[in-house]
Parts: C-alpha cells; structure tokens; sequence
C-alpha cells in the first residue's frame, strides 16, 4: 500500500495516512473489533483456537507475577534498581511489588538469613495463597554464601521450597531478571507443581 503524506505546515512532525485495520502491521493472529469474520491465516482457514484451560491458566500466571521481596542484606539493593525504570520488569508483567504475602505469588529472599529469622520467613511463606514460588536470589540465600557459621542458614531451602537459585554475591539486575524469566517459563510449561 503506496503511504500518503498529509501536507501540514503548522506541524513539525511528518505526517501520513493510517492503515485500514489488518493491514500492514497489524495483520496476522490479531483480531481487531469489527473484523470477527476475518480468518486467520495459517491456521486452514478456521476463525477461532483451541486449546487446553490449563495451558491458558499457565500462560496467565506466568505473565502476571507480583513478587514479594524479602530483602535482609545487600541483594535487596539490587532487587531494588531491578524493579526501577532502567531495567523495566514491567515488560514482563511483574512490576506489581506487594509487600503483603497474601497479595503475591512470588518471594523473592534477596540476602542473608540467619537461624531467628528462618520462623519468619517460614510464617510469610505460609501466608501466600496457592500457586507461590520462591527465588532464593544470591549466594547467601542460595548456600549461606561465605558465612559458614552456627547462626546463618545455609540455603533456605532447609525451610522452605525454592523454585529457581539466582547465583552472584550480590547477582546483578539482569541476573534477577533472568531468573524470574526462567520461573516464568517453568510456570507455562506447568513444571511446578505442589
């Protein structure tokens, strides 16, 4: 479709003509109001899909994390400039940090715990509804890291599940966010189940 400029002096900004809806960029699987009788292509001509609830459920939940930060040490710092406008989590639909365990799905232990704090986190753990995953971010959380020491946990796995080990003292943003990529993957392919 040859493109049209619309000539407007008091404008900085060049201008043209849009796109009839399906055409151009929009054409392919994306179903815009008033085009319901349009067939998608490739898909031998039928206008709708099928599938199963529980690989919808998965994409879902997937896509919509709201973790919780359980933050005791310096890995919180990077939790922190993770969830900031440089690195954008949003993108990945898990912008939405709650700081009451019965409005997430995800705890995120970012940093050392030692052996008073362990009924605590056992207690917010608890408090999560069903689905709930854990990140056990850094090498404290992961393996007590380098205090080997009476009163430190090594790993919090000794009280609690964890789904992915983000490894790093501390590990950067991008290692985080990897790691809440990876779980996202797990929880659409229904690898975790409880």
């Amino acid at each position: 479709m040859p493109v049209k400029r619309i000539e407007n002096p008091g404008s900085i900004i060049e201008r043209k003509e849009a796109a009839p809806p399906g055409e151009d960029a929009e054409k392919g699987l994306i179903t815009l109001p008033g085009e319901a009788e349009r067939d998608i292509e490739d898909l031998g001509g039928g206008s709708y899909l099928t599938t199963k609830l529980d690989t919808v459920v998965n994409w879902a939940r997937g896509n919509s994390l709201w973790p919780m930060p359980f933050g005791t040490a310096c890995c919180a710092i990077e939790f922190m400039s993770m969830v900031s406008s440089h690195y954008d989590i949003a993108r990945f639909g898990a912008e939405v940090v709650r700081f009451s365990p019965r409005q997430a799905d995800l705890m995120i232990v970012a940093g050392t715990v030692v052996d008073k704090m362990a009924p605590v986190m056992k207690k917010i753990y608890d408090q999560m509804p069903e689905p709930k995953y854990v990140i056990a971010m850094g090498a404290c959380a992961s393996s007590g890291g380098f205090y080997r020491m009476y009163h430190v946990m090594q790993g919090i796995d000794e009280v609690i599940p964890v789904d992915i080990w983000v490894p790093g003292c501390p590990p950067t943003p991008e290692g985080l966010m990897y790691g809440i990529l990876k779980l996202k993957e797990k929880i659409e392919r229904g690898e975790i189940r409880r």
